[in-house]
């Protein structure tokens, strides 16, 4: 009794002439549509993604803190000890320079966090981080000035293009990583 069906259908062709009515496959897959919906599962990793970005931010806020702290500065007196100021910084003065101030001081410290030091371009980085460390000294001594002569035009002038003067050389940092790295992929394919 058991028949193959493609030799049922080869045999009986008759009915291929047959068609279905317009439209029905549109209101079949309407009909199945409704008893089965499609639904979108959450993806179980969307917690750790948020997690992650919440885990990278704080990081990052708590190494701008820890790397841009007020710093100490040396008395000229006899025995040359170091006292600890609460310098005010431009963002201290406006709300608008506070903005800039975070928004450069962030820019910076999230491009460093993006770069990959390998044994290979460690001068690289090394030299780069050099003059980031100047620059960032220089910063401290503006903002020295900035809290001994008050707020003027070209003290916070000078503070905010230090600020773009780092963000660039991160930037510029990155870009040579590039570069160093496709070289290097060049070179051993």
């Amino acid at each position: 009794m058991a028949q193959d069906l493609r030799n049922l259908f080869k045999e009986n062709t008759k009915d291929q002439g047959i068609k279905m009515s317009e439209g029905h496959e549109a209101r079949f897959f309407e009909k199945l549509e409704k008893e089965l919906p499609i639904e979108e599962k959450p993806s179980r990793f969307s917690f750790f993604y948020i997690a992650a970005s919440v885990v990278v931010l704080l990081g990052l806020s708590f190494g701008a803190v820890k790397f841009f702290q007020n710093p100490t500065i040396v008395e000229p007196n006899n025995d040359q000890k170091i006292v600890e100021t609460d310098l005010k910084t431009i963002g201290d003065y406006s709300p608008e320079l506070k903005k800039v101030e975070d928004y450069y001081l962030a820019s910076i410290n999230l491009e460093l966090s993006k770069v990959e030091l390998t044994p290979e371009n460690k001068d690289l980085v090394d030299g780069y981080i050099l003059r980031l460390k100047e620059l960032n000294d220089e910063y401290q001594k503006l903002t020295i000035e900035l809290n001994e002569n008050g707020p003027n035009e070209e003290t916070l002038d000078a503070l905010i293009e230090n600020l773009k003067l780092r963000l660039n050389l991160v930037t510029r940092l990155k870009e040579k990583l590039k570069e160093f790295n496709d070289d290097a992929f060049e070179q051993i394919g």
